[in-house]
């Protein structure tokens, strides 16, 4: 039995829905949004193709990187402030096709 999905590990599940992860078009995008927060500026991060937990980890190192506080929610991470540029940079330097979006 496979511990993840409880099925006969012939026909485990937990594989194939690894390999079903949302791609987009390869790009990451980075915005800014102020737009539900009261004027205050939150820089978010969308199109990852990370998992849940993988996708909790870059954000803590993102946070940690920025020296300030965010969340991970919806597979998005949220990064307050305006760290746009900074963020572009290093997610581009582990690997990913990030892009800054919008102004």
């Amino acid at each position: 039995m496979c511990p993840v999905c409880r099925h006969p590990l012939a026909q485990c599940v937990c594989k194939s829905q690894q390999a079903a992860l949302p791609l987009g078009d390869g790009k990451v995008r980075v915005s800014r949004e102020t737009s539900g927060r009261g004027g205050k500026a939150v820089t978010v991060v969308r199109g990852l193709p990370l998992d849940a937990t993988a996708l909790t980890q870059l954000g803590k190192q993102l946070k940690a990187a920025c020296g300030t506080g965010g969340t991970v929610k919806d597979g998005v991470i949220e990064i307050q402030g305006d760290h746009a540029d900074k963020l572009v940079t290093l997610l581009q330097a582990q690997g990913y096709a990030a892009k800054r979006a919008g102004g």
